[in-house]
């Protein structure tokens, strides 16, 4: 089942989210949420509020205790590990507070691996659309250069390319700038609303930085597992 243009391209209702048997934590309590194609979302709470968990369960790296997923009109919660997966590895990229670039690689082959993950070889169109990326975040210069010659904000742009390869229609960001100095995170994070706003490709980034949240097109503030409050900043 594919999604109208007009229906979200990510819709949660009722999710929660428990961890343990004998003694059970409710870290997350009926999430409900849907998020627009293109959409430009910031997800805020204080440490421990459920941000992190929310963003796997939307991520398929993790099932919710109950409620309901769907993505693109589909339920993800019927889909077996194998096709959760190829969900994942086609549909929805990520980026990290660490970039995880693996250190022997060049940074275009580290931006090829999610397209290698889909189709299990490489080839020329993936080769050039790595370079292309690379291009748009500034760095055709470093394409071969290893992970371990580039700077902390260069790595951190590379990640982002490498989450952009499968043209995602969804990317999830967890803190992709707590670990830069002000000048390269506010550079990665004009990036990713530069990408939004290029190729309508939706975001959802966790962060604790106000002034990065008033940039978003909407903040949806956990506190406790809820969704506390939702605004959009003018």
């Amino acid at each position: 089942m594919t999604a109208r243009a007009a229906d979200p391209l990510l819709r949660l209702t009722g999710v929660t989210k428990d961890y343990g048997t004998r003694v059970v934590t409710h870290v997350l309590r009926g999430i409900d949420l849907a998020v627009a194609p293109g959409e430009f979302l910031a997800l805020t709470g204080a440490s421990g509020s459920g941000k992190s968990t929310l963003l796997n369960l939307i991520g398929l790296l993790d099932r919710p205790t109950g409620g309901r997923i769907e993505f693109q009109g589909a339920d993800v919660s019927t889909l077996d590990e194998t096709a959760t997966t190829a969900l994942r590895g086609r549909s929805i990229g990520f980026v990290f507070q660490f970039h995880y670039l693996l250190p022997a690689f060049s940074a275009a082959e580290n931006v090829m691996l999610p397209s290698i993950a889909v189709r299990g070889r490489r080839d020329r169109e993936m080769v050039e659309r790595a370079v292309a990326l690379l291009a748009d975040v500034g760095l055709a210069a470093r394409a071969s250069f290893r992970a371990t010659d580039l700077s902390g904000g260069e790595q951190q742009r590379v990640a982002l390319a490498r989450a952009l390869m499968t043209r995602p229609p969804l990317v999830l960001a967890d803190e992709p700038t707590g670990n830069l100095d002000s000048q390269s995170g506010a550079q990665v994070f004009q990036l990713l609303r530069t990408f939004n706003a290029r190729h309508g490709t939706a975001f959802i980034v966790v962060t604790h930085d106000d002034r990065l949240a008033d940039q978003c097109d909407r903040i949806v503030h956990l506190v406790d597992g809820r969704v506390h409050h939702t605004i959009r900043p003018t």
